[in-house]
């Protein structure tokens, strides 16, 4: 991009080019445009060539403003055409004589009937076009007009049926003797969808009447979508048709769940069935016509069952009925592939719906087993209310299952095998809370359930698989561990086997990896939850059951080196562990302050690997923590007595280790020791009122970050340059609130918004700057 030009006698050189180019590009499409007026005029049916870049003009059509502002000249002419037959026949009418009316509206009919076939032989279809709906609209206004003045008596829902018939045959005619015209065909099969639904209103039928007539009407609709080869008619048909038997199998649902076990709307279900099923096997394309007639068919069976529409027998008959459905179609030979599909489709779907119907159930049995979390050992868990009442769900989830696992089904072998599985597990998981077995029995048959679906992930190949198993293995141990809180043994025995359970799903060799470490996490779990059982058993208070849970930490730091691929989420569930102790203990200061040592005291112990050095860290911080806690709880006032003697020895171990080592960090040689007095007297300082104390750390923390910035050293500088701000910040809060309560209310936000303008003006350099910040304290040690 170097050039031997000045950077502004170039810039000029560009502008003076760009305009000569403007200047030359206006010239050419003028002349263009001159050019092309010429040729029209002398050679009209030659066209002129044209560059790529403009819409070719075609031979012998002059220019003109293009097809759609033609349209919408035509659309807007046959409105207002339109506009004016509908105001000479509801406004005018009563001017003229019965033979004026007549005469005038015949007249204007049969001109708008013929004027579309002289347009048509000159090239003129969308006039054409328009000038048809205004004749169709004509045609309209001549039944009403015959009604009103020839057929007054007459009841006006049966003459509207009657003349929807006689328009839809007419209009069809009218279109096939003008095979150019699009219009006709569309409003003739539109008309055809009124006579028998008018007709079945009109007469007081009922909602099984209206419902046949709708199914009729589609069923019209179906022949004429498969039969007739014009689009202009297989389209509207097959969309009304579609949209006439989603009403009728509608009512007839809303019929049969009203009305369980009436057969007028079972056969009406059938019909619809049948009808989907015929579409689907003359049209391959029409699948999801075999899917709505496999779905009417299993409930037109339902509909066969006196049952409510809550029942469960009721959801029960119908994935029977589907399963039935999926067994029978694979053994039906001669069906065509997509009607075998959609049949096979809706089976499954209808198994799914069964399935969502049954988990409401499902749940309400469960949850009661809950009730043990507001009284622990209370032996007064609530049983489920109505016992036997859920079975027709277990026996729906059965059913499902057979069905999702069908060979012949939708879904892919192995994922239809995982979720009948799952029905399975879930069934059985259920059954002997809805049986009203005793809780004991209830206990040891869920835990069966649990054990069974571990085994399976264990077993399990596919990732798929093994994950689901393993996900409903933790469910329900998470649902038995619960509900057994009802009871001391209860609770002992469900979590000692859920625990030697997950201890051995962790020590399976073959089983995949997450799942046993998912296995190690459970393990660590059940044990955490057992030792505040055993502390409340003992009588022990809260706060002591923590040092009870640390007893897992403790086995899992010991046990660590053998624990191999399951290790590393083993000692995650571990520190999890700890955590729950210092939240146990927290109501207790020096409890906690114990349990913050023996917290320490672990991670100094799992700091001796090599691996796990930097839980020294954690290890110091515990230690410091706990001094803290315990010289709050003795009432100390001036840590400083008890902390400066700490860092003067930590501080001298430091400067030793960088004599020894200068490479070695400022943070682990001189961190522990400055922040073990730092930190505990900037707690204090904000809640002492006086002054000495905040002005000898501010002195302090501004000597070690004036020492730190000459010695290059990082600890020294952050650590005494935050106390030194925190302090000034704890200093100067007053006076900072005084002046902004005296402040008006709208300054400080107009001063941030200003201040987010400036930084957000100069954001590239204020970047830069803190690249260099960050990069002059990297190179500090």
């Amino acid at each position: 991009m170097d050039t031997p030009l000045p950077p502004a006698e170039e810039l000029a050189l560009i502008d003076r080019e760009l305009a000569r180019l403007d200047a030359r590009r206006m010239y050419l499409l003028t002349r263009r445009e001159w050019l092309v007026r010429l040729l029209w005029q002398q050679a009209p049916a030659v066209a002129p060539t044209v560059a790529p870049a403009f819409p070719p003009v075609a031979p012998g059509v002059p220019p003109s403003t293009g097809p759609s502002a033609q349209n919408v000249l035509l659309t807007l002419g046959a409105v207002l055409l339109a506009v004016a037959a509908l105001a000479f026949t509801l406004v005018s009418w009563g001017s003229l004589g019965i033979g004026g009316r007549s005469a005038v509206l015949a007249l204007l009919t049969a001109a708008a009937l013929a004027a579309p076939a002289a347009l048509l032989r000159r090239g003129l279809r969308s006039t054409a076009e328009s000038v048809a709906g205004v004749a169709l609209l004509l045609t309209v206004l001549d039944a009403y007009a015959l009604h009103a003045v020839g057929l007054p008596g007459t009841d006006g829902g049966a003459y509207a049926a009657g003349a929807a018939a006689v328009l839809a045959g007419l209009w069809a005619g009218y279109g096939l003797a003008l095979r150019g015209l699009r219009l006709p065909l569309p409003a003739a099969v539109a008309a055809a969808q009124l006579p028998l639904p008018l007709a079945a209103a009109v007469t007081g039928a009922g909602p099984l009447a209206g419902g046949w007539a709708l199914l009729a009407t589609a069923a019209l609709d179906a022949a004429l979508a498969t039969a007739v080869p014009r689009r202009a008619v297989r389209l509207p048909a097959a969309a009304a048709g579609a949209l006439l038997t989603a009403l009728a199998l509608s009512t007839g649902l809303a019929l049969s769940l009203g009305a369980p076990g009436a057969a007028g709307p079972a056969g009406l279900l059938a019909a619809g069935a049948l009808l989907g099923v015929a579409v689907a096997w003359r049209e391959p394309r029409a699948r999801a016509a075999a899917v709505a007639g496999g779905l009417a068919g299993v409930a037109a069976v339902g509909a066969l069952v006196p049952a409510g529409p809550v029942s469960g027998w009721a959801v029960a008959a119908r994935v029977a009925a589907a399963l039935a459905l999926l067994v029978a179609v694979p053994r039906s030979g001669g069906l065509p592939e997509q009607v075998r599909r959609g049949l096979l489709w809706a089976g499954a779907a209808v198994s799914a719906l069964g399935v969502l119907a049954a988990v409401p159930a499902v749940a309400g049995a469960l949850l009661p087993g809950l009730g043990a979390l507001r009284e622990v050992w209370a032996a007064t868990t609530p049983r489920p209310a109505g016992a036997g009442q859920g079975i027709p769900y277990v026996v729906t989830l059965l059913l499902a299952a057979g069905a999702l696992a069908w060979p012949a089904g939708v879904l892919p072998r192995r994922e239809a095998r995982t979720a009948a599985a799952v029905c399975v597990g879930a069934a059985l998981f259920v059954a002997p809370v809805v049986a009203g077995l005793p809780v004991a029995a209830v206990l040891a048959a869920q835990l069966a359930v649990t054990a069974a679906a571990g085994a399976g992930a264990l077993r399990a190949t596919g990732r798929s698989a093994a994950f689901t198993a393993a996900g409903c293995a933790a469910a329900g141990a998470l649902y038995v561990s619960l509900t057994a809180l009802d009871g001391r043994l209860a609770t002992f025995a469900a979590l000692a086997l859920l625990g030697a359970g997950c201890v051995l799903g962790a020590a399976y060799g073959p089983a995949l990896r997450p799942v046993r470490a998912g296995g190690a996490v459970c393990a660590v779990g059940f044990a955490t939850a057992t030792a505040p059982a055993l502390g409340a058993l003992a009588g022990l208070a809260v706060p002591w059951r923590a040092v009870a849970v640390l007893a897992v930490p403790a086995l899992v730091v010991a046990l660590a080196p053998r624990l191999g691929p399951v290790r590393v989420p083993a000692e995650v569930a571990a520190g999890t562990a700890g955590a729950l102790a210092v939240l146990l203990a927290a109501g207790d200061r020096p409890v906690l302050a114990l349990v913050l040592a023996l917290g320490g005291v672990l991670c100094a112990g799992a700091a001796v690997r090599r691996e796990r050095r930097a839980l020294g860290w954690a290890a110091g911080a515990l230690f410091v923590a706990a001094s803290w806690v315990r010289l709050g709880a003795s009432g100390v006032t001036a840590p400083e007595a008890y902390t400066l003697p700490v860092s003067a020895l930590a501080l001298a171990v430091g400067l030793v280790r960088r004599r020894r080592d200068p490479a070695a960090s400022s943070w682990s040689a001189y961190g522990p020791g400055l922040a073990a007095t730092l930190l505990p007297s900037l707690v204090e300082v904000w809640g002492d009122a006086y002054w000495p104390r905040p002005l000898l750390l501010g002195l302090a923390a501004l000597a070690l970050t004036l020492g730190g910035a000459h010695r290059g050293l990082r600890a020294p500088l952050l650590l005494g340059g935050a106390t030194l701000a925190a302090v000034a910040v704890h200093e100067l809060a007053p006076y900072v609130v005084q002046v902004v309560g005296a402040l008006p209310r709208w300054l400080p936000p107009a001063l941030a918004g200003l201040l987010l303008l400036l930084v957000g003006a100069t954001y590239e350099k204020r970047l830069r700057e803190a690249r260099r910040l960050r990069e002059a304290i990297g190179r500090l040690r």
